[in-house]
């Protein structure tokens, strides 16, 4: 075991883990994090996505020895209330049916509206493809992004 400090969500956490254990189950089982979810366990389907230093990543291929002063944004640390314009295009248009990839959907769209503040369905197809949807709700978070864009700020 070794002890690690990991800035998520803005609070630093000391935390002890082996070097080769993912970020995936030290954000879900030692800081106690659900909102990231396991999916594949190889990196495929997106469901662990979170935000490193902004960027979307795979906590599940990530160790926690590999992430060093890396800032770590998961769904739990976009909104405290739930009111991302995102979070909110999501529930208005009711995205979810099952509702297990969309944080990792939710934070891929987040870091492309900052780059992409009005992305063409081409700049969404691209990004989005990344992540796997089980439920194919793939048309309604398209329009969640669309009617996003434009609200979400840095």
């Amino acid at each position: 075991m070794a002890t690690y400090v990991l800035t998520v969500n803005g609070v630093e956490h000391s935390v002890e883990a082996e070097p080769k254990m993912p970020l995936l189950w030290v954000l879900r089982d030692v800081i106690g994090l659900t909102g990231t979810k396991y999916g594949c366990g190889i990196g495929q389907c997106g469901s662990c996505t979170v935000l490193l230093n902004g960027s979307p990543g795979r906590s599940c291929q990530r160790s926690i020895s590999s992430i060093g002063d890396e800032r770590i944004t998961t769904i739990e640390g976009l909104s405290e209330s739930g009111d991302h314009p995102l979070q909110v295009m999501w529930d208005e248009l009711n995205v979810s049916q099952c509702g297990f990839c969309q944080p990792g959907q939710i934070l891929t769209a987040f870091a492309m509206l900052r780059s992409r503040p009005n992305p063409t369905d081409a700049d969404i197809d691209r990004e989005m493809s990344r992540n796997l949807c089980r439920c194919g709700t793939y048309i309604r978070i398209k329009e969640a992004i669309k009617q996003a864009a434009g609200l979400v700020e840095d």
